[in-house]
């Protein structure tokens, strides 16, 4: 067996680019549901080009800085098989991820998905190495298998139970984790020997070529994760900075009132828009410039703003309980208090489990519920 080490700047460069491919494909995906389906289905093909291609470099950032004591190449064909593993694998658990309910099971299905996605990645990609042997055996799979699957299904949790902004940066850490922990413990659990055999599928790849490949793809993840960072930052900062300020009064010639609903609150389904009656609507939760209707087993796409549906909705009983969400009390089942916030429980109202409540927002949705 061969003796190896890595070179540790190539280590921490892997771990950033797992890091920014989770970043970028999970804030990109944020307020997806709200579109209509045909730009659904572009917003998470992206994600999982990104995301999927995200892993592939981390894997190969991290193989440029393995150094062994003997030259070797990799098979072209397998290693473009490894990219494509990884992208299609992350691409089906976003697509049931956005295109069917997010219950928990859908979403612990979702981090297996993607767990197993990094594992399959990972091996198809050191089956790639010529005139050196990756040795290994079934418990060191079972094992790296066992510790990508747990911090996937963790970085999928925590991205998707809450999709805050917070939660967001939260999930694209354990995303990052999983990715380069699950490498490097495969890699610990793996010993390399030399072989004299050849089976190459397609063209070869020495590290040079391969290096210029792998610089391309983080060239273009840093790109996409420099252009979400600004659109992830910027929204949110003037939301929070119209949450937080006072109402000016304006002069009475000057205030202008959006009208109430006449024909109910607006939703779009296959291109055509229709009408929901408030009292129907069960919650609203902001998605960037728009926002979601609750509507019994339905998430449906509403044009208005959460700013605007609070104007609009004014005086048909509608509470403001966070930033993101406005909420029907009708359809409330049970609401539950914790130290500086709360949760409100929709039992009844199949695409919704619950709400959370903010600090500020405590007191007035307490007294509106009689408590």
């Amino acid at each position: 067996m061969l003796d190896f080490s890595h070179n540790p700047w190539l280590v921490a460069t892997s771990l950033a680019v797992a890091l920014m491919a989770g970043f970028t494909g999970l804030s990109l995906t944020r307020g997806a549901n709200a579109l209509p389906d045909a730009r659904r289905k572009i917003v998470v093909a992206l994600a999982a080009v990104i995301l999927g291609g995200g892993i592939w470099s981390m894997h190969f950032v991290a193989m440029l800085g393995l150094q062994l004591p003997i030259l070797f190449y990799y098979d072209a064909l397998i290693t473009l098989m490894s990219a494509l593993v990884a992208i299609l694998m992350v691409g089906l658990a976003l697509l049931l991820l956005h295109f069917r309910s997010r219950s928990p099971q859908m979403i612990v299905g979702a981090g297996v998905i993607v767990g197993l996605g990094i594992v399959v990645m990972h091996y198809v990609g050191m089956a790639g190495m010529q005139l050196c042997k990756p040795v290994y055996g079934m418990l060191d799979v079972v094992l790296s298998t066992a510790a990508s699957v747990v911090l996937s299904i963790l970085a999928i949790w925590v991205a998707y139970d809450t999709r805050t902004q917070r939660n967001i940066v939260l999930g694209t850490v354990c995303f990052g984790f999983a990715v380069f922990s699950m490498h490097f413990v495969a890699i610990g659990l793996t010993a390399f020997a030399p072989s004299d055999v050849a089976n190459v599928a397609g063209p070869a790849l020495d590290n040079q070529i391969l290096a210029m490949g792998v610089t391309l793809t983080v060239f273009l993840i840093c790109g996409a994760f420099l252009l979400t960072g600004i659109t992830f930052i910027a929204p949110t900062a003037a939301e929070e900075a119209r949450g937080s300020a006072q109402p000016t009064p304006l002069a009475p010639q000057a205030e202008v009132t959006p009208a109430k609903p006449t024909a109910g609150v607006p939703y779009e389904r296959e291109g055509q828009t229709f009408f929901a009656e408030p009292s129907q609507v069960a919650a609203i939760r902001a998605e960037g410039h728009y926002t979601v209707l609750y509507l019994d087993a339905e998430k449906l796409f509403c044009p208005w703003s959460i700013t605007e549906a609070a104007t609009r909705l004014d005086g048909a009983g509608f509470l403001r309980t966070h930033r993101s969400y406005l909420v029907n009390p009708a359809h409330v089942s049970s609401f539950e208090r914790k130290k500086d916030n709360g949760t409100l429980y929709f039992e009844d109202v199949d695409s919704l489990s619950k709400v959370p409540v903010s600090r500020s927002r405590l007191a007035p949705l307490r007294e509106a519920l009689g408590l």
